[in-house]
């Protein structure tokens, strides 16, 4: 497991995971500025960035809640507040179930609730993701197809990728995508993820884009139903805001951080 760390090693803790086909850059745009007061802790997921690669089991949701636990204890951290961006929000709500402990709050970032609130990853996205087709097309895949396949995730006019996040999803291996977001879809269909949070009672904030063209933005609402949950939506973003604007996503993050951080 590939494993960053900037901040102070004595502040409150943070641990930030990225979504399918993301890593640790993902959170690049915010991360300088988490880091002045607390400290951050950025894990690539198996399979993905600078982790490992294996073919096989092991990309289950709890699996790879599990896996960001045990590097949390390696590092001798003993709570944190997970912050999760799409999949990896599924990932951190369930380490806080198998680890209630470990997890004080959570942050999840275009998270989706429930299996039919998903709108779409994209033509291309959808090809790569098919069988036959898909292993076809991972074996040519380019930059410019690998840049319409991440489409959906940005909804800023102008907003460019940056070269890092393309080099990133192109050394992932296809079966470690396929594998994730089939984990990712077996998770919420058991249950959806409001419900999940409901039963752990931890504090909570969602922050969507409202332009978001994975996760129907209306589905935001759903988080509601968890117990002084905090919901909010910001105009003009889509999928992934805090690299589309990361003044506007801190400005919500920071207040929540403080307020429930852990000493």
């Amino acid at each position: 497991m590939h494993v960053r760390q900037e901040g102070p090693r004595d502040a409150p803790a943070l641990a930030l995971v990225h979504g399918l086909a993301g890593s640790t850059h993902w959170w690049d745009a915010i991360v300088p500025e988490l880091a002045g007061a607390f400290r951050v802790i950025r894990i690539d997921l198996l399979g993905h960035g600078r982790s490992a690669k294996p073919e096989g089991p092991g990309y289950r949701l709890p699996e790879h809640g599990r896996r960001v636990g045990s590097a949390l204890d390696q590092l001798g951290v003993e709570q944190i507040v997970g912050i999760g961006h799409s999949t990896g929000g599924l990932v951190v709500t369930a380490l806080a179930e198998e680890r209630p402990g470990l997890v004080t709050a959570l942050a999840l970032i275009d998270t989706g609730p429930r299996l039919d609130a998903f709108i779409s990853n994209g033509f291309a996205g959808r090809l790569v993701l098919a069988p036959g087709i898909g292993a076809l097309l991972w074996r040519v895949r380019t930059d410019g197809l690998i840049r319409k396949a991440l489409s959906t995730a940005f909804s800023r006019p102008g907003y460019e990728v940056p070269q890092q996040i393309v080099d990133d999803v192109r050394a992932m291996t296809l079966h470690g995508s396929v594998a994730t977001a089939q984990g990712a879809e077996d998770y919420m269909r058991q249950r959806p993820v409001p419900a999940r949070l409901a039963a752990l009672g931890k504090p909570l904030l969602v922050i969507f884009g409202a332009e978001d063209h994975r996760w129907r933005p209306s589905s935001a609402t759903d988080y509601t139903a968890v117990p002084g949950a905090r919901v909010e939506t910001l105009p003009g973003l889509g999928h992934s805001p805090m690299l589309e604007d990361p003044q506007q996503t801190m400005a919500l993050l920071l207040p929540f951080l403080e307020a429930h951080a852990p000493a």
